[in-house]
């Protein structure tokens, strides 16, 4: 692991240095390691990192100057993977660096033209959300925009249903979401989560609430969003 994240900190200080951080979210399960610095050290959050440490582009885009980012990485080792999608992706045998961007309307099987990046990116459903509510964390020394907490605890239990023939992706989602509503409620943000919780349309909600009222450990907060 420590191979993986001194790549990660590379990572993230050339992105910082060319101006990408500045318009893009870093989503996924690397967020947890981030959350620390934003509860405390003491707060218990286990860190569920895997290879794909993942960047959404919010829509439109502006930033004023394009960054090829794959030349960026290119002599950390990261070599282009073109999906047969179409999309593209940046692997390296401990990291995938991936940039995706919210879906719109009915969707597409298309990728998305990132010009600014020189990136075809995929669009995913439920990504707004995280994008709305965003705080700033430190990862690997770095200053990196995340999800609000809340967002990106009510975000995993709203895509972990839809993991339909990934069991193990689907309760890695649950995991993580079950922990970070955890170290809100213990720093007293339980009020995030309900003010995000009423932000989401109404389909959303309906389909959280049947996620937590999946799990035993998370009645409490069922009825604490259903109120």
């Amino acid at each position: 692991m420590a191979s993986q994240r001194t790549l990660c900190q590379a990572v993230l200080t050339r992105l910082a240095k060319a101006g990408v951080l500045e318009e893009v979210v870093l989503i996924g399960s690397w967020c947890l390691e981030g959350y620390k610095s934003y509860f405390g050290r003491q707060t218990p959050l286990t860190a569920l990192r895997t290879r794909d440490i993942d960047f959404l582009v919010p829509r439109p885009m502006r930033m004023r100057t394009a960054v090829d980012v794959p030349a960026l990485l290119d002599d950390l080792g990261f070599i282009l993977d073109f999906h047969r999608g179409g999309y593209i992706r940046l692997v390296h045998p401990e990291l995938i660096v991936e940039f995706l961007v919210p879906e719109r309307g009915r969707g597409t099987d298309q990728p998305v033209r990132l010009p600014q990046l020189s990136i075809n990116a995929q669009s995913l459903r439920f990504l707004n959300m995280l994008a709305e509510q965003t705080i700033m964390a430190t990862l690997e020394g770095t200053t990196v925009r995340m999800p609000h907490p809340a967002a990106f605890a009510l975000q995993k239990l709203l895509i972990a249903p839809r993991r339909q023939g990934h069991t193990g992706k689907q309760a890695k989602d649950v995991e993580a979401a079950i922990a970070v509503l955890e170290a809100l409620r213990a720093h007293g943000e339980t009020a995030s989560v309900s003010r995000c919780f009423t932000a989401l349309p109404r389909r959303w909600q309906t389909h959280i609430r049947q996620a937590l009222g999946a799990r035993r450990e998370l009645r409490d907060w069922l009825a604490l969003l259903s109120s």
